[in-house]
């Protein structure tokens, strides 16, 4: 995978002093970097090392980063903005882990990690934090649907846990911490 980050550029840890007061810019900030961090930790890995499993489990680095971009997908597409989807599922493996196939490439993976990430903002930057998700997609009454802003914060949530994920498995590739 290519040593270069996100494809709207790398974005730096949201600082206090830099002025950011509006709430939907700084939980973009924060989400951003974390988006980021996530691909940070690909650098200098090798196709064989993002797609080995080292956990019981059976997920792979490959397979963490499109599990993330079909997360954007259920919620930001198919939950919050009601788009439908055709399988908003299609990341889950039966055996465990999360489906990649030994066709779909590093860069493909990574291309549709960045193409869902742009739609993401997208769709936030054209949204209010309070607006509910629309009816149609995975909400529909008489189930509860969210605000933005809950799906914001979940979504930061689930980037940062997965962060650390990775981050052990990085660690246990090649000794590298912290990227």
């Amino acid at each position: 995978m290519p040593e270069a980050v996100d494809p709207d550029g790398p974005r730096g840890f949201p600082e206090p002093d830099e002025g950011i007061t509006d709430p939907s810019a700084l939980l973009t900030a924060f989400l951003d970097y974390e988006r980021d961090a996530i691909l940070r930790k690909f650098a200098g890995l090798t196709e064989a090392e993002m797609r080995r499993s080292l956990l019981p489990s059976g997920w792979s680095p490959l397979g963490l980063l499109k599990h993330l971009a079909h997360v954007e997908r259920r919620w930001l597409q198919w939950g919050f903005a009601g788009e439908r989807l055709a399988d908003p599922w299609a990341d889950a493996d039966p055996e465990g882990g999360w489906a990649v196939t030994e066709a779909e490439t590093s860069a493909e993976v990574r291309a549709f990690f960045g193409e869902t990430c742009r739609r993401s903002r997208r769709i936030v930057a054209d949204s209010d934090l309070q607006q509910l998700a629309r009816s149609g997609g995975r909400f529909n009454p008489p189930d509860p649907h969210p605000t933005l802003n809950w799906i914001l914060l979940h979504l930061l949530q689930e980037y940062a846990r997965h962060a650390g994920h990775l981050d052990v498995v990085r660690e246990l590739i090649d000794g590298r911490v912290g990227e």
